[in-house]
Protein backbone atom coordinates (compact mmCIF):
# COMPACT_ATOMS: atom_id res chain seq x y z
CA UNK A 1 0.00 0.00 0.00
CA UNK A 2 2.98 2.31 0.15
CA UNK A 3 2.87 2.72 -3.63
CA UNK A 4 -0.32 4.81 -3.16
CA UNK A 5 1.68 7.45 -1.29
CA UNK A 6 4.20 7.70 -4.12
CA UNK A 7 4.05 11.29 -5.46
CA UNK A 8 4.02 10.10 -9.07
CA UNK A 9 0.96 7.94 -8.45
CA UNK A 10 -0.83 10.81 -6.71
CA UNK A 11 0.00 13.19 -9.59
CA UNK A 12 -1.22 10.63 -12.15
CA UNK A 13 -4.53 10.22 -10.31
CA UNK A 14 -5.05 13.99 -10.02
CA UNK A 15 -4.25 14.54 -13.70
CA UNK A 16 -6.63 11.72 -14.71
CA UNK A 17 -9.46 13.22 -12.66
CA UNK A 18 -8.91 16.74 -14.03
CA UNK A 19 -8.71 15.55 -17.64
CA UNK A 20 -11.83 13.40 -17.29
CA UNK A 21 -13.77 16.31 -15.77
CA UNK A 22 -12.73 18.61 -18.61
CA UNK A 23 -13.76 15.99 -21.18
CA UNK A 24 -17.13 15.57 -19.47
CA UNK A 25 -17.72 19.33 -19.43
CA UNK A 26 -16.87 19.61 -23.13
CA UNK A 27 -19.26 16.78 -23.94
CA UNK A 28 -22.16 18.16 -21.94
CA UNK A 29 -21.65 21.73 -23.18
CA UNK A 30 -22.77 20.71 -26.68
CA UNK A 31 -25.32 18.09 -25.68
CA UNK A 32 -28.98 18.77 -26.29
CA UNK A 33 -31.35 17.49 -23.65
CA UNK A 34 -35.01 16.73 -24.20
CA UNK A 35 -36.92 15.76 -27.29
CA UNK A 36 -35.38 16.35 -30.67
CA UNK A 37 -38.71 16.53 -32.47
CA UNK A 38 -42.00 17.52 -30.93
CA UNK A 39 -45.03 15.58 -32.05
CA UNK A 40 -47.50 17.90 -33.74
CA UNK A 41 -51.18 17.05 -33.35
CA UNK A 42 -52.82 16.11 -36.65
CA UNK A 43 -56.02 18.02 -36.04
CA UNK A 44 -57.55 20.38 -33.52
CA UNK A 45 -59.79 17.75 -31.93
CA UNK A 46 -56.85 16.05 -30.21
CA UNK A 47 -55.65 19.34 -28.76
CA UNK A 48 -59.17 20.26 -27.62
CA UNK A 49 -59.65 16.89 -25.92
CA UNK A 50 -56.39 17.07 -24.00
CA UNK A 51 -57.09 20.59 -22.73
CA UNK A 52 -60.84 20.38 -22.33
CA UNK A 53 -60.64 21.23 -18.62
CA UNK A 54 -58.48 24.31 -19.14
CA UNK A 55 -60.53 26.22 -21.71
CA UNK A 56 -64.21 26.21 -22.64
CA UNK A 57 -65.07 24.36 -25.81
CA UNK A 58 -65.92 26.43 -28.90
CA UNK A 59 -67.62 23.53 -30.68
CA UNK A 60 -71.39 23.70 -31.26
Amino acid sequence: MEWLTNPYVIIAIVVAVVVSNIMALKYTANAKFGLKYKDKPDDKTDADETHSNDTPSTKK
